[in-house]
């Protein structure tokens, strides 16, 4: 197996949500991500979109690192299908691992554990912690009513403009996935259009 061009964290729910878009969406990201061969880094579970995503990114021959605390191995399901798997002993753990291991993040539909996820690593980018592009993909509007909601705290001056900036949204995954991949300076445009 070839080394991986880019390293994608993405964030999404252990349950499949109740808009079948949401599973199409997960599915498409996964291979997305293999297709251009990319790694797909992730909470580790084979629930949900979580592992959707997961066989998605396998079937089509990428590579998938999957990252969950012991505690929720058997709540999760953890995925023994993956590339990677690491058990570890705490959500801290598996997040600065996922971290870690990502050049990019990217937040697909979920519940509290994908929304503490996301605004973790953007409060961390806001903090100098790591320049690491991060994506919010809004599919069904998924996400509309929490945009609102941000800009609603950037009119109340508890955000600014550059707090917003460091995160991009899209309803469409193939370019969100482009965006974050060149704006992490891992691919060019032209060889992303190659495949």
């Amino acid at each position: 197996m070839t080394t991986p061009a880019f390293s994608i964290c993405v964030y999404c729910g252990s349950r499949p949500g109740a808009n079948p878009a949401f599973m199409e969406v997960a599915r498409s990201v996964g291979e997305w991500i293999a297709r251009h061969n990319g790694q797909l880094v992730y909470g580790g579970g084979r629930n949900g979109l979580m592992g959707i995503a997961a066989d998605a990114a396998l079937q089509a021959g990428g590579r998938v690192i999957g990252i969950i605390p012991q505690a929720l191995v058997e709540k999760e399901w953890a995925h023994e299908g993956c590339t990677e798997l690491h058990v570890v002993d705490t959500m801290h753990e598996r997040k600065r691992m996922m971290a870690e291991r990502a050049d990019a993040f990217l937040a697909l539909p979920g519940g509290i554990g994908t929304l503490e996820e996301l605004f973790e690593v953007w409060t961390w980018r806001q903090l100098g912690y790591h320049d690491k592009p991060i994506g919010i993909l809004n599919t069904a509007h998924y996400y509309t009513g929490l945009l609102t909601f941000l800009a609603h705290a950037k009119e109340q001056q508890f955000m600014n403009a550059q707090q917003m900036g460091l995160v991009c949204a899209s309803d469409t995954s193939d370019l969100l996935l482009r965006e974050l991949v060149q704006t992490a300076g891992l691919a060019p445009a032209a060889q992303l259009e190659q495949i």
